[in-house]
């Protein structure tokens, strides 16, 4: 069985790590170098660390505070955020990066992520993918959940896997910071559409909504948090042993 991982997120606004609802409403909460290390050194299976407003903001990716993060964690790291172009795939791999994520950029050029397959292999390109229903449809949003693109979703994350996208992260921006537990219906349609790993992103309010979502959900490959780990409402070495009393196969 494969073991499923647990990765913080690290949404980084103006160098300073920021969680919402539903992608609104940001509040300050701490370093991201701090807290990069922090979850390192306790437990996290990986990390992810978005710079949340670069695409909106159309500039680019926040090297300097990436380049401390990269420096201070042991565990892999993937890198979000105005990533546009393969020259932007290089920066942030070269400033420690191991895989990088693509969203607004995939959009705009979905060759993107073709080019970025053939040079850098599939395993480094992270589709990532905010979604929400409209009108009961799942929803292709961009720029960080500000702009309704009318794309499909599950249709949308088909092509990018044929393209190249050795990964998926399913944002659902209605559970986004809820903490009412994972969208087990949105990730559902995503796993049977998909054969690579499909990462679950919002609404882990507790331990009991990662039990659920694996049980579930054997396909999902990952649990994606932040404001839990964030504010010590969940503990992740707590998760692992919880999930592993559960016969959920954890790295401990």
């Amino acid at each position: 069985m494969i073991t499923k991982r647990i990765i913080p997120c690290l949404d980084v606004k103006d160098g300073r790590v920021v969680k919402g609802v539903n992608f609104q409403g940001l509040s300050d909460v701490s370093s991201p170098v701090e807290l990069g290390k922090y979850y390192s050194d306790h437990g996290a299976d990986e990390l992810v660390f978005y710079d949340i407003t670069a695409s909106a903001e159309g500039r680019a990716l926040f090297t300097d505070i990436l380049k401390e993060v990269a420096k201070t964690i042991f565990i892999p790291l993937t890198v979000g955020g105005g990533i546009n172009t393969l020259e932007d795939f290089d920066r942030v791999l070269k400033c420690g990066a191991d895989k990088v994520s693509v969203n607004s950029g995939a959009i705009k050029n979905p060759n993107l992520i073709a080019e970025a397959a053939k040079r850098y292999g599939d395993q480094c390109v992270v589709l990532s993918a905010d979604v929400k229903r409209v009108d009961g449809r799942f929803t292709i949003f961009a720029k960080g959940g500000r702009e309704n693109t009318g794309m499909e979703a599950i249709a949308w994350i088909k092509k990018c896997v044929a393209l190249g996208a050795g990964e998926v992260v399913v944002n659902s921006i209605d559970t986004d910071g809820v903490k009412q537990g994972f969208d087990l219906e949105m990730l559902e349609a995503v796993c049977d559409a998909v054969s690579v790993p499909v990462i679950a992103s919002g609404g882990a309010g507790k331990i009991e909504d990662f039990v659920k979502l694996f049980h579930t959900l054997p396909t999902v490959d990952a649990g994606l948090a932040a404001s839990i780990f964030h504010f010590g409402e969940v503990d992740i070495q707590e998760l692992k042993t919880r999930l592993a009393q559960e016969q959920i196969v954890v790295r401990r």
